[in-house]
This record gives C-alpha cells, structure tokens and sequence, in this order.
C-alpha cells in the first residue's frame, strides 16, 4: 500500500505541475494575442522573435516535465533564432519546431488540467485500496488511475512535442551548413599553412641554392676549390629543401597511412612521440605493422586521414602542454564507424580557446559528420574521444 500511495503522490504531482503549467500558458495567450497584433502593425516586429523563444521554453520546461516521468527525453528541434531583425523574423515565422510547440500549447489549454480528475480520487483511494490492498490483499484498483493519468498526459505531450520530420530536415540542413563552413574555414587555413611552409622554408632552401650553384659556374675555371666548396653547399641545400618538402607532403596526406595503414601509422605516431605510448587496436582493423596478424579491414581514406590527425595532434598536445610522461591510444572498429581515443596522464586543462589544436581537430571531425568530445579536468587526465561513420 504504501508503495502504490507513493507512485500516487509523485503522479499527482506531475499533473499538479501540468496544470500550473497550462494556466501559465492561458496566461501567456494574451501576450501572444498582442505580439500577432503588433507584428501585423509593424511597430512591435520585434516582440515576436522574443516571444518564440517564450514559448520554446515553455515548450522545453514541458519536455523535461515528461523526462522526470517517463525516463525517456523527448528531442528539440529548433533554428537557431540570430542575426538582423528580418533574419530573425523569417526564422521564427518559417521554424516548423514553432508550430510544433504552438500545436501543443493549444491542445494543452484543454488536456493539461488532467490533474483536477486526479483530486477525487484520492478519498476513495485511500479507503477502497486501503481495504481492498491493505486489508484484503489485492491489487489497488482506485490509486493507480492517478498514474494512468499521467502515463496519458505524458503520451499526448510526446506526440505532440516530437519534431516533425521537416523540423529534423531543417535542423540538419542548419547543422550542415556550418559543419561546411568549418571544413571550409579548415582547409583555408591548411591552404595558408601549406602556403607558408613552402614559401618560408624550400622555396628560400632552392632560391639559396640556385645562387650558390651560380655562383659555382663563376667560381669554376679561376678557383676549383671554392667552386666546389659552393657545390657541397648546394649539395645540404638541396636535401634540406628535400626534407622540408616531404614534411609539408606529410602534412597534407601521409605516404605512412597508405603503406601501413591507420593502425600502423598510429604505431609510428606513438614510437616517436617522445611519450611511453600504449597502442590498442580492435581486432576488426586491418594493421600492415610488422609482426602484425592479417586480416581486418579499412577505412576509407578520408576517414583514416582525419583519425590520423586527431591522434597527432593530440599526442603533440600532450607533449607540449600536458607534461604527461604516459599516453594511450585507442582504435576500435564500430558497426557504421570507427572510434579513436586518446588519453595522456598529464595536468588536463585543454580548452578549445587555448590555441591547443582542438579547435581545428573539431572542424575536421565535423566535416565527415563525426562528433568530438574532450574530457580534460583540472589536474587530469585529458581523454580525447572521436566517433567518425564510415561504411565498411
């Protein structure tokens, strides 16, 4: 009995909270009512973009409400409300999570005072289930009704502040269109940085060594020796402006991934990183080390090429701003997927504002669709965890 009592109470609760809630929101159609008028009058244009994200809340207050009662959240689905005026307007006018939530906000005028069934019930509860559980033994019969009121309340408020599927559309086509603006601010960015490599470095490398070899041919017939002084000189010139043009080569796709694959460029990651570095890969994956079993599978190439950055950077993060002495990576074949996690034992902290390369890490992931997430406490340790689909 005392069990059934106490699902009661937090079920009548509930619908005590949807009531307030629905009063609220008879309240609210005033302000709504003077916002339409002053709208279509001009003067108060920009009372309804405010007045949307009102009802947003009202709407997402409701959806936490249902949350508490059923475990299970019902999602959001909004554009983003910013910019000019008329921007704002269009996008609270055009919005279809705002006629979601004003579908809702009138059908709950009428089911949101569910409550008031619920009081009733309560007297005769507790002397029909007081004997009839208490005494008898049976099932309780009357309380459990306030229950089944909320089950109903929470139904009604699910379907009708679900996103509709063009609500998911058009968030997805806004979700879209700034993962694009973040590749494409990306591979500006590695544009300039390519740029700047080979402007900086073998550009001047091979504009040295062009004037030494000319000066080489001058130097020839009237002193041998300095001439050849001059060709040696060259001769380091050109291997540096060599080794500078393979690094930027590295830079925009590592010859390393397409011999060895991901798994073992990783390897080779982590044995020069300077760090004691654990490496795990899932079975699943295919690995060209040495000694390494054959089989598996992978990737495609645009997948391993942004799981091969993330885990540069990250170990170079760790090197350099960490302190850690330890290291591990992690790669793991998902079903629509592939998952990387890189951890260091150092003093945390990371943030993406620090200048650290999460940032761009971030763009990166974005671009295929994948999600990042950071973990990195004051004190450590830092976990790095991406998820990138892939079809395998």
């Amino acid at each position: 009995m005392r069990t059934t009592v106490r699902q009661a109470w937090r079920a009548t609760v509930h619908l005590v909270l949807a009531a307030v809630l629905s009063f609220a929101t008879i309240i609210f159609i005033t302000v709504l009512i003077i916002t339409v008028v002053a709208t279509l009058a001009v003067v108060g244009a920009a009372m309804l973009p405010e007045t949307v994200l009102v009802i947003r809340r009202i709407a997402g207050a409701k959806r936490r409400m249902v949350a508490d009662w059923t475990g299970q959240e019902i999602p959001e689905a909004y554009l983003p409300i910013k910019g000019r005026l008329r921007e704002r307007l269009r996008t609270a006018v055009r919005d279809p999570g705002t006629f979601t939530d004003l579908r809702w906000m009138i059908a709950h005028y009428f089911y949101g005072f569910l409550g008031a069934l619920a009081l009733p019930l309560w007297p005769v509860g507790l002397v029909v289930d007081g004997v009839w559980q208490g005494l008898v033994g049976r099932e309780a019969v009357v309380l459990p009704l306030i229950s089944r009121l909320a089950d109903l309340d929470a139904r009604w408020s699910t379907a009708l502040l679900k996103p509709s599927p063009k609500a998911r559309l058009a968030e997805r086509v806004e979700e879209l269109t700034e993962t694009r603006a973040g590749a494409v601010a990306a591979h500006g960015a590695e544009l300039r940085r390519i740029e700047r490599d080979l402007h900086d470095g073998t550009q001047a490398r091979l504009v040295s060594l062009s004037m030494r070899i000319g000066l080489a041919k001058r130097a020839y017939d009237r002193d041998p020796e300095a001439a050849r002084k001059l060709l040696d000189d060259a001769q380091d010139q050109a291997e540096a402006a060599l080794t500078e043009l393979r690094h930027v080569v590295r830079g925009i796709h590592p010859p390393i991934l397409t011999d060895r694959g991901l798994a073992g460029a990783v390897r080779a990651l982590a044995a020069s990183s300077g760090l004691d570095v654990t490496v795990r890969v899932d079975g699943g994956l295919e690995d060209r080390s040495e000694g390494a079993p054959e089989g598996g599978a992978r990737p495609p190439a645009a997948v391993e090429a942004a799981a091969y950055f993330v885990v540069a950077e990250s170990l170079t993060n760790a090197v350099k701003h960490s302190g850690a002495e330890r290291a591990s990576v992690e790669l793991a074949r998902l079903p629509a997927g592939l998952r990387v996690v890189v951890r260091d034992e150092g003093r945390g902290g990371a943030d993406e504002a620090g200048g650290s390369g999460l940032l761009g890490m971030q763009r990166r992931v974005a671009a295929l669709d994948g999600t990042l997430m950071v973990t990195s406490p004051v004190g450590g340790p830092t976990v790095i965890e991406v998820e990138l689909p892939c079809v395998w």
